[in-house]
């Protein structure tokens, strides 16, 4: 329980930091791991002893994330004038993202169990812990690099927005979910309802097509890295 109450303390406060200067490296999903890891590794304390007082966090991850369909709900009547533009998108997107994984992969030589680690990185965590066993993964490592790919996302996002000059909403929306899944959520809905909605429509989608990837064509390929 210890661990608990500690966690939720240091993400207040991350938190509170972060609506005070509103830096992007002051974001809470970067301050609030860095301060537990460092609180973890200073402190000696075994990961599993931690995670055992703290895994009712990840219990509610799953129903956090179902909760997403209330702001969809909201802008259905947008959403389905624009369907087909959607689907295309984040279908082209989740593609571009599992092959951009390979080939960041086959470059650094990442062996095959972290090649099939970091190919579903781009989604959000719990269907990416599920694509993961079914190819053949580490849950655990991918895990890692879901909550890397969110962090990174949520903070370089917002440059590369302005550095495009993207303005409409759903684009922006649709980018954040894409590249940054539940992290660029939450940095989706501060620009706006609209980009939050459209953010979360992403996520699933895109978690929904990489299912399917999962398991049709990306164990046709394993071979070519195990």
């Amino acid at each position: 329980m210890i661990y608990l109450v500690i966690t939720i303390l240091t993400y207040i406060i991350s938190k509170k930091l972060y609506q005070k200067w509103e830096h992007p490296l002051l974001t809470p999903l970067f301050v609030s791991p860095t301060l537990l890891i460092m609180m973890l590794l200073v402190m000696d304390i075994p990961f599993e002893q931690y995670e055992q007082g703290t895994n009712v966090i990840s219990y509610f991850l799953g129903p956090a994330t179902v909760a997403f369909a209330i702001p969809i709900y909201k802008h259905y009547a947008l959403i389905k004038k624009f369907l087909l533009e959607i689907i295309t998108s984040i279908t082209a997107g989740s593609t571009f993202a599992v092959l951009s994984s390979f080939f960041l992969g086959y470059l650094i030589h990442l062996s095959g169990t972290f090649m099939t680690s970091i190919l579903p990185r781009s989604i959000t965590t719990p269907i990416a812990i599920e694509v993961s066993e079914t190819i053949g993964g580490v849950p655990a490592l991918t895990a890692a690099f879901v909550v890397c790919t969110g962090i990174v996302g949520s903070i370089v996002g917002p440059y590369v927005i302005r550095f495009s000059s993207i303005q409409s909403s759903i684009a922006r929306g649709l980018s954040f979910g894409m590249a940054a899944h539940g992290a660029g959520t939450s940095k989706a809905f501060e620009f706006g309802d609209q980009e939050g909605t459209f953010s979360s429509l992403a996520m699933i989608i895109a978690a929904g097509i990489t299912l399917l990837w999962g398991n049709t064509w990306i164990p046709s390929f394993q071979h070519l890295f195990m």
